[in-house]
């Protein structure tokens, strides 16, 4: 169809002419209520970023001299945001000389990894920047991401029920027997 009898049968209709393929060869054309049209994409596209899943790259950091109990603390730590659905970053920082003994952190973040089998997976090997040792682990498909809470807002407390203590009762009830 031409173009001007498009238009003209969209102006009767008192609807709009909307080029939906301009690429194509010949262009494709729809009539119809841009206005609507313009809202229904909207309301796709809210639709869409709700089921969305957002994934944050949280980082933990090590140095090579860690003790066994503060590696436990940040293995539960880094279990924990693997279990939030995000993925981490664990870092070895070296200082100093001890960038001449990598190794260290590769058995570090070997250890790691042997700590959070089966709730973590490598996405990225380790590799040395610097003197940073750096490796991410990303949660397993099968490993169920459990909802973030909301933190709550601090200050905000509800106030207590009074209750009367029974010798506040007894002193109530002498001070209504003298009046």
């Amino acid at each position: 169809m031409p173009t001007i009898q498009a238009i003209d049968l969209a102006r009767k209709q008192a609807l709009d002419l909307v080029m939906v393929a301009p690429t194509s060869v010949p262009p494709v054309c729809r009539i119809l209520d841009y206005g609507k049209y313009k809202y229904a994409q909207e309301k796709k596209e809210r639709e869409l970023r709700k089921t969305q899943k957002v994934t944050n790259i949280r980082e933990m950091r090590l140095r090579p001299k860690i003790g066994d109990h503060d590696f436990e603390a940040k293995a539960r730590i880094v279990k924990k945001l693997l279990g939030e659905g995000d993925k981490v970053r664990i870092v070895v920082i070296f200082r100093g000389r001890e960038v001449t003994h990598a190794d260290l952190g590769a058995k570090l973040l070997e250890r790691m990894v042997a700590t959070l089998k089966g709730v973590a997976g490598i996405e990225k090997q380790p590799m040395l920047d610097g003197r940073r040792l750096t490796m991410v682990l990303a949660p397993l498909p099968g490993h169920k991401a459990e909802p973030r809470e909301k933190a709550e807002t601090p200050g905000k407390v509800e106030p207590k029920a009074k209750t009367e203590t029974p010798e506040k009762e007894k002193v109530k009830e002498t001070q209504d027997a003298k009046a």
